[in-house]
C-alpha cells in the first residue's frame, strides 16, 4: 500500500460514518417533531373531552395497542354512553368521498381500517361481560379541524372541536354498575404504556468503494438530506379554552336531555352479546324458550350485520304490527344503522318483491270469503269432510296453510304428505275430497280476478326463483319463525341464499300457534351445526314461568328441523317475584270488576304506570269488551293494532297473537273458560286435540309475556 493510503481510507471511514449520524439525527429530528405534534394534538382532544368527566366518563389516554408491542391508543373514553376508541390525526389536506379518505393526494383509508379492526377486536373483548357490539365505536379526530362529522366505513370521523358533542349525544346507555365492568376490563385489555425505551444509537459499518484518495468535501456540502417539518395544524394556546362554556352546557345537556335506554339495548348476557357477534357458514337457527331473549338477540344482531357488512339487513316476522314495535327499538338501540335496517312483515316484504317486478296482485277480504264459501258449496258441502265434529274452519287451514303453505300443485305431492302438526289423520277418500276443495277454491279465486296471502306468497317465491334479486339484502333475520309457512320461508331464503350470515331464524317451537307444520328441510334449507339455544329467562320470574310452563309441560310438537321435540326448559331463571293470581269469576260482569280492579291496584304500585300494563284475549271480541270495559272506567288505552312501540301511558290492549314479541311488567290474561286449566286429552277426537294444544300454546304465550305480574281471570 502506499504511503498515506491507510490513512486516506480511515478519512473516507470516518467521513462516511459521520454523514450517517447526520441522517439518523435528521431522521430522529423529524419524528420527535412528529411526536411533539401528536402529543400536542392528543392533548388538545383530551381537554376537548374532559366536560365528560362531570357526567361519569372515564378517559384513558395513552394506552397500549392489544397485540402490539409499540403501538399505542391515543385515548379510550369509557362512560354512559359506551365505549369510544379514539385516535387523533394531524392530517392536513383532507377529503372525504365514497367511503374513502385522503390525505392530499394519498389514499390513508387503510389507517382508519386498522382503527376499525381494533375496536371490531375491543368489541369482542367485551362481549366477554355482556356489552353489546353497538355500544363499543371508533372515533377518528381530526386536529385542528371543526363542523367535521363523516363516517368512514364502521369509523366516525370528527373535529376536534366536535367530538365532545358526539359522545354526550350518546345519552345514557350505561348505569354506573355496568361503567365499572366495563372500565376494569377496558384497563385490562388496554394496558398501561410502560417507560420510553432507553436511547441507543447502533449503526452499521458503512461499505468503501475500493481504497483512493478521497475528494474532499466541506461539511456544509456534505448533501445532507433535508426532511421538512411536518405542518402543525393551527392551535389555540395551551390554556385557551376548546369550548366555551355554552358550547359544553349546550353538549352535556343534549346528553342529559336523551331517553336512557332499557338495560338489554347496551349490556346483554356474555352468551347472548357472542351469539350476536357470531358468524356462520350458511343459514342458522337461534331458539330459546319463551323470555330468553330471542328478539332482543335477533335485533342486535341485525344492527351488528348492517354495521360490518355491505348492503341492507332486513328484519320480517308474520305478526303484521310487530315490525313497528321492532323499528321504535332498533332506533333507540342502534341509531347509528337504523337506515341500514329494513322492518316489515313477510306480506308487506312480498308485495314489494312483485311491485318491484311489475307483478299485479288484488287482495280482496270479501271476495275471498266469497271464493271460499263457493268452493265448499260446490265439493265439501255434504262430503265425508263435511261433519259437525270438523268445523269449515279446520278445512281452510288445511287448504291455506298445508297445501298452498307448502306451494303443492299437484295431487301426488299432497297424496303422501306428512302433515306435520296436524294430529287428525286424513284417508285418501278424505285427501282426495280436500284436494278437488283446493282446487276449486283456487279456480273461484281466478275467475273472480283476487289472491289470496297463500297467493302473494307463492308469486314472489316464483318470481325469485326466475330472477334471483340483486344485493339488496345481505342479510335476512326472521323473528318468531316458527309462525312462518313453509314457502313464506322459501321465499325469504330466496332473498339471501346460503351465503354466509344470510339468513337466522328466531323462534321458538313451542310457541308455535298456528297449523300447517313443515321441516326446514321442505323448504330447502339445512341449519345442520348451525344452531344455538339461549337457556337464561330474563323476562319472567320463576313464579311466573312455572305457572305457565305447567300448560304445556306434556306438549309435544314437530319442530321444524324435523323431530318431534318437548319446548325447551331455561336452565337459569335469575328472577323471583310474587305468585301469579288466578281468580274464577261467576259471570262476565263480574269479570269486568274485577279487570278494572286489578289494573288499578298495579298502577298503584312504586314505578309501575298505566304503559306497563297488558291486557290480552284470545279473540277479537274479547279485546273489544276489555277495551270497552277499560274506557268506561276511565283508564286510558291503546289497541296492540295500532300500538307502534312508542311509549305511551296507555294500557295495551289486543289478542295474544299481537303481543307476540312483546312483554309487559303486568299482564292480565281475561278470557280463558276455567276449564281449559283441567280438561285432560283422553277421549277427544284428533280435531279437539289438535285445538287444545294450540289454545294452551297460545295461553303459555300470553302469561310468559309478564315480567313482573300475572293475573288470570276465567268464568
Amino acid at each position: 500500500m502506499p504511503a498515506g493510503d491507510s490513512a486516506a481510507h480511515e478519512a473516507h471511514r470516518q467521513l462516511a460514518l459521520a454523514a450517517a449520524h447526520e441522517k439518523a439525527a435528521v431522521e430522529a429530528r423529524a419524528t420527535a417533531s412528529r411526536y411533539g405534534v401528536a402529543s400536542a394534538t392528543e392533548q388538545r382532544t383530551a381537554r376537548a373531552l374532559a366536560p365528560l368527566a362531570a357526567a361519569g366518563y372515564h378517559l384513558l389516554a395513552d394506552r397500549r395497542w392489544p397485540g402490539s408491542r409499540r403501538a399505542q391508543v391515543d385515548m379510550v373514553v369509557v362512560g354512559p354512553g359506551g365505549v369510544f376508541v379514539v385516535d387523533t390525526k394531524a392530517w392536513a389536506d383532507v377529503t372525504i368521498a365514497r367511503d374513502r379518505i385522503l390525505r392530499g393526494q394519498e389514499d390513508v383509508t387503510e389507517d382508519l381500517m386498522a382503527l376499525a379492526d381494533l375496536a371490531y377486536r375491543t368489541e369482542g373483548e367485551l362481549a366477554e361481560i355482556g356489552l353489546a357490539p353497538g355500544e363499543v365505536h371508533a372515533v377518528a379526530v381530526l386536529a385542528g379541524r371543526h363542523g367535521v362529522e363523516e363516517r368512514v366505513g364502521p369509523v366516525r370521523v370528527v373535529g376536534e372541536r366536535d367530538v365532545l358533542q358526539l359522545v354526550a349525544r350518546r345519552g345514557s346507555r350505561l348505569g354506573p354498575r355496568e361503567v365499572d365492568r366495563v372500565l376494569a376490563r377496558c384497563l385490562e385489555w388496554f394496558g398501561q404504556v410502560g417507560e420510553p425505551a432507553p436511547v441507543t444509537t447502533t449503526l452499521p459499518e458503512p461499505v468503501l468503494p475500493a481504497p483512493r484518495v478521497p475528494e474532499l468535501v466541506p461539511d456544509d456540502a456534505a448533501g445532507r438530506p433535508v426532511v421538512p417539518s411536518p405542518r402543525t395544524p393551527p392551535a389555540a394556546a395551551e390554556d385557551e379554552p376548546l369550548h366555551s362554556e355554552e358550547e359544553v352546557r349546550r353538549a352535556m345537556l343534549q346528553g342529559l336531555m336523551a331517553a336512557p335506554v332499557e338495560e338489554w339495548m347496551a349490556f346483554l348476557h356474555p352468551a347472548q352479546a357472542r351469539v350476536v357477534r357470531r358468524s356462520y357458514n350458511g343459514p342458522a337457527r337461534i331458539r330459546g324458550a319463551a323470555g330468553t331473549g330471542k328478539t332482543v338477540v335477533g335485533l342486535h344482531r341485525a344492527a351488528y350485520l348492517a354495521r360490518t357488512r355491505e348492503g341492507k339487513v332486513l328484519v320480517t316476522t308474520y305478526i303484521r304490527t310487530l315490525p313497528d314495535v321492532l323499528r321504535q327499538m332498533l332506533t333507540r338501540l342502534a341509531p347509528d344503522v337504523v337506515d341500514r335496517v329494513e322492518l316489515a312483515g313477510v306480506h308487506e316484504t312480498a308485495k314489494r318483491i312483485l311491485d318491484e317486478r311489475g307483478v299485479s296482485v288484488r287482495i280482496d277480504g270479501r271476495q275471498i270469503a266469497a271464493a271460499w264459501t263457493a268452493a265448499w258449496g260446490k265439493v265439501a258441502g255434504g262430503s265425508i269432510i263435511d261433519t259437525d265434529r270438523h268445523e269449515q274452519d279446520y278445512w281452510h287451514e288445511e287448504v291455506s296453510s298445508v297445501i298452498k303453505g307448502r306451494g303443492l300443485t299437484r295431487w301426488e305431492q299432497y297424496a303422501d304428505l306428512p302433515r306435520l302438526g296436524r294430529r287428525h289423520r286424513l284417508g285418501p277418500q278424505q285427501r282426495r275430497v280436500v284436494w278437488e276443495l283446493y282446487q276449486a277454491y283456487d279456480t273461484e279465486l281466478r275467475d273472480r280476478g283476487v289472491h289470496d296471502f297463500a297467493d302473494q306468497i307463492a308469486l314472489a317465491e316464483a318470481e325469485l326463483r326466475r330472477e334471483p334479486p340483486a344485493e339488496r339484502y345481505t342479510a335476512v333475520v326472521v323473528d318468531e319463525a316458527q309462525d312462518l309457512t313453509c314457502m313464506m320461508l322459501r321465499m325469504l331464503h330466496g332473498l339471501v341464499g346460503d351465503g354466509t350470515d344470510g339468513l337466522t331464524l328466531v323462534g321458538d317451537g313451542q310457541q308455535t300457534i298456528y297449523p300447517g307444520g313443515f321441516t326446514l328441510a321442505e323448504a330447502g334449507i339445512s341449519v345442520a351445526g348451525r344452531g344455538t339455544v339461549l337457556d337464561v329467562n330474563y323476562r319472567n320470574t320463576r313464579e311466573i314461568l312455572q305457572f305457565a310452563s305447567m300448560l304445556v309441560r306434556d306438549d309435544e310438537f314437530a319442530d321444524i328441523e324435523g323431530a318431534t321435540a318437548r319446548g325447551d326448559r331455561p336452565a337459569q331463571v335469575p328472577r323471583s317475584g310474587p305468585k301469579p293470581l288466578y281468580v274464577r269469576c261467576s259471570g262476565e260482569a263480574d269479570r269486568q270488576r274485577r279487570m278494572v280492579q286489578r289494573v288499578h291496584e298495579v298502577v298503584a304500585e312504586v314505578g309501575t304506570n298505566f304503559g306497563d300494563v297488558g291486557v290480552l284475549s284470545l279473540s277479537r271480541r274479547g279485546v273489544e269488551d276489555a277495551t270497552e270495559t277499560l274506557r268506561r272506567a276511565g283508564i286510558p288505552v291503546v289497541n296492540l293494532e295500532q300500538y307502534d312501540g312508542v311509549p305511551v301511558n296507555r294500557v295495551k290492549v289486543g289478542t295474544v297473537k299481537r303481543a307476540k314479541g312483546l312483554e309487559f311488567k303486568q299482564v292480565l290474561v281475561v278470557d280463558p273458560y276455567a276449564s281449559w286449566f283441567t280438561e285432560k286429552p283422553d277421549g277427544m277426537d284428533d280435531v279437539d286435540r289438535e285445538r287444545r294444544d294450540f289454545r294452551l300454546r297460545e295461553l303459555y304465550v300470553a302469561m310468559t309475556r309478564a315480567r313482573d305480574g300475572l293475573w288470570v281471570a276465567s268464568i
